[in-house]
């Protein structure tokens, strides 16, 4: 979220998050991620594509049900949030395969489903990144894309900005495209129109409500576990803990007792053709 003059390296925000990360697991990120499991549904012995895959909260569940004749591909940038991933998943699931690369530029394809849980607003470019995973999809395979809906987690960014430092070029601005929704996809309508832009057939969407309940921890966890962290730039520990304070203590100002974290889950199909480029490695 923000930039000052050039894009924030999103792996090393991410890097930096790592730990605060996966605090989030049980309230954020794993509801979210079996919400798109489901509805992706992973079938015994398929080939899996887990672009953006974080610390595992979709690739995990994803390998348990492909089982051992199937795969799994998880591809981040960042290498600090794939150890969490390697050492959740440990010895058990040797079929789930870990990958240090930018999933927006993965050169394997044929997969049966490719998926990617509240990442595809991290690539470089979104619509050409997103493009990318249909074709790394089997003709026929199926693209499963989960994104933030309009309005989720408001007003936390607005209430961050409002306690940053005045006039500190170590401070990204905040742009009015730097929201959590991408912009003409932030309805279940809009996804679906979206992808089927992005080259996908058969295109069904759904909002999948959801509030999160605020505590100091909670709400601090959000700033430094996702990609609000960005906005803090490179403030130093000091800073940081002054920006805290002010921001815990504008959100008790403010009465903000829960905020909106609703998704939209949007699925779809590679069109039926023949298939070029490489094949996933077996």
């Amino acid at each position: 979220m923000g930039e000052v003059g050039t894009e924030p390296d999103v792996a090393a925000v991410f890097s930096e998050a790592a730990a605060t990360f996966t605090e989030l697991d049980e309230v954020l990120w794993d509801p979210i991620s079996r919400a798109t499991v489901l509805r992706a549904a992973p079938r015994f012995d398929e080939r899996v594509l887990d672009a953006c895959a974080g610390a595992g909260a979709s690739a995990l569940p994803t390998a348990e049900l492909v089982g051992p004749g199937g795969l799994v591909d998880a591809v981040d940038r960042s290498d600090a949030m794939l150890a969490a991933l390697r050492e959740r998943a440990g010895e058990h699931v040797p079929w789930l395969r870990v990958h240090v690369a930018d999933a927006s530029t993965w050169p394997y394809t044929g997969y049966d489903l490719v998926q990617c849980v509240l990442g595809v607003f991290f690539f470089d470019e979104v619509e050409t990144g997103v493009e990318h995973l249909v074709q790394c999809a089997r003709p026929g395979g199926r693209v499963a894309v989960t994104v933030w809906a309009d309005g989720a987690f408001e007003p936390l960014p607005e209430v961050l900005a409002a306690v940053l430092p005045d006039d500190d070029a170590r401070v990204p601005t905040l742009d009015e495209d730097d929201r959590p929704a991408m912009p003409g996809a932030g309805t279940a309508g809009g996804l679906a129109h979206w992808l089927v832009e992005r080259g996908l057939v058969d295109v069904r969407a759904e909002a999948v409500p959801r509030h999160l309940d605020l505590t100091p921890d909670v709400s601090w966890a959000l700033v430094v576990g996702t990609g609000m962290r960005a906005m803090l730039g490179d403030l130093d520990e000091v800073a940081i803990e002054d920006v805290r304070d002010h921001y815990l203590a504008a959100i008790e100002e403010r009465g903000v007792a829960s905020v909106d974290i609703t998704t939209l889950i949007g699925i779809g199909r590679r069109p039926e053709a023949p298939a070029d480029g490489e094949v996933v490695e077996g």
